[in-house]
């Protein structure tokens, strides 16, 4: 369940309010490229704009339109411990197969607070968790250390390392057997040198049979042909994730391939002139735009 290629998909608005039947089209998309599980309102997701009730609205649909052809595993995070558990037991009694849990940002934890953060989340809902280590989103990430530790409490069974640090990788993957999720598309081959299974990709969004491809050939050991597919993707993922502060390339770039609006909820602004012009030409030269 949480290996492969796993999509961290938008949320399509349209006037303001969530576009739930682009929701459903995105979806369908995603399962017929041959995505290996769906991620609803993470990051990508933009679950800092969504209401509480927009969540759960979003985690419910999702559910409903995989239909369990493959794992749902719901963005439940908060920086409030009690709203992670509210979320959590809210995926579990809709049937998502797992939470992902982004690590308390704003209150900026001790190394304690984040373990008893996810340790109070999984003894309290019997879940899958995947963490989601992400100090550049969230002020402070977890040490190897405690990564480890969490890795002994039963239903934490991945983490999503957004560190940018293969050392971290590495480290985590010497401390214990927790199954290591790439959180840059740029960085799921080389992560994958030192023990990574895969990627919860932004790009996958609109490419996800290329992502599966290269994620197929890593699972089955054959990193020489990865690292083709690696090529392919580089361009087009490192500007997904610096044109702009994601999610603002990637609805940029899904407007103009007439997948979603590039509609987004402020904070977040829509890319800029010029850098969708960079954005534009990276698509033809993928092959994606004429």
């Amino acid at each position: 369940m949480f290996t492969g290629a796993m999509v961290a998909l938008v949320t399509p608005f349209q006037e303001g309010e969530i576009d739930f039947q682009t929701l459903d089209e995105l979806i369908d998309f995603q399962l017929a490229g041959g995505i290996d599980a769906i991620v609803p309102v993470g990051t990508t997701g933009e679950c800092p704009t969504l209401s509480p009730e927009e969540h759960k609205q979003v985690i419910e649909r999702v559910v409903q339109a995989v239909g369990g052809q493959v794992p749902v595993i719901a963005g439940a995070g908060s920086n409030s411990t009690a709203e992670a558990i509210d979320f959590t037991e809210f995926s579990k009694k809709v049937g998502a197969d797992a939470t992902l849990q982004v690590g308390p940002y704003y209150n900026k934890p001790t190394q304690e607070g984040f373990y008893q953060h996810f340790k109070a989340i999984a003894e309290e809902v019997d879940l899958p968790i995947v963490l989601y280590n992400i100090p550049g989103r969230c002020g402070a990430g977890m040490t190897a250390e405690t990564v480890a530790r969490l890795a002994e409490i039963e239903n934490i069974v991945a983490i999503k390392e957004a560190t940018g640090s293969l050392d971290q990788a590495s480290e985590i993957a010497a401390r214990c057997d927790i199954t290591i999720i790439s959180g840059d598309d740029s960085l799921t081959l080389p992560l994958a040198s030192v023990g990574g299974k895969g990627v919860i990709s932004v790009v996958a969004n609109i490419v996800p049979a290329d992502v599966k491809a290269m994620t197929d050939l890593i699972l089955e050991g054959d990193l020489v042909s990865a690292r083709q597919w690696h090529k392919k993707l580089f361009t087009l993922c490192k500007n997904m994730l610096t044109l702009a502060t994601n999610p603002i390339p990637i609805k940029a770039a899904m407007a103009m391939l007439n997948m979603a609006s590039e509609e987004l909820r402020l904070p977040m602004t829509p890319l800029e002139e010029d850098k969708k012009a960079i954005l534009e030409q990276t698509l033809k030269d993928y092959g994606l735009l004429n």
